[in-house]
């Protein structure tokens, strides 16, 4: 999809699944790499678990090593966007801590809102935890602007 340097940015493949759980497993350490092994076989079959579209972006370096990911998908409406059309979200962005700085976050986010156009998007959205203030830098530093700052709760009944 893109290159950036010594970085290839592509839709990943179903021999990437090992190494892409483990990146998720670093983003979302709620879920051991296994468990997301077992999500991404559909995934990365076409089969998002959803009704809409999703799909896993990676970012390889020259000796093909993952050093990063996307993950992006289609939702119906997101907060501060167009309620009138589908907007592109970014569901996951993770670069290995010591590829950082270099672009290649940049060049993941870019792929993800060009796969969100030929979708028919008109905008792309995104979310960042509170505490995470490194992603909301990030996330502003590459043009996306806050909309609302929420604190959500549950009970289980």
């Amino acid at each position: 999809m893109g290159k950036l340097a010594d970085i290839c940015v592509r839709v990943a493949r179903p021999a990437d699944c090992e190494l892409l759980a483990r990146l998720r497993a670093a983003l979302w350490p709620d879920s051991s790499a296994g468990e997301h092994a077992q999500e991404l076989v559909s995934i990365l079959a076409g089969k998002a678990p959803g009704q809409l579209p999703l799909i896993e972006l990676v970012a390889e370096d020259r000796s093909r090593e993952l050093v990063g990911f996307a993950e992006v998908g289609l939702r119906s409406h997101a907060d501060g966007c167009d309620a009138a059309h589908a907007v592109g979200y970014l569901e996951g962005w993770y670069v290995i801590e010591s590829h950082r700085k270099r672009g290649i976050g940049g060049q993941l986010l870019h792929a993800a809102e060009e796969w969100a156009r030929k979708q028919g998007c008109v905008e792309m959205a995104s979310d960042a935890l509170l505490e995470n203030e490194l992603s909301q830098r990030v996330h502003e530093a590459l043009g996306y602007q806050e909309v609302e700052r929420c604190v959500r709760y549950r009970r289980t009944l």
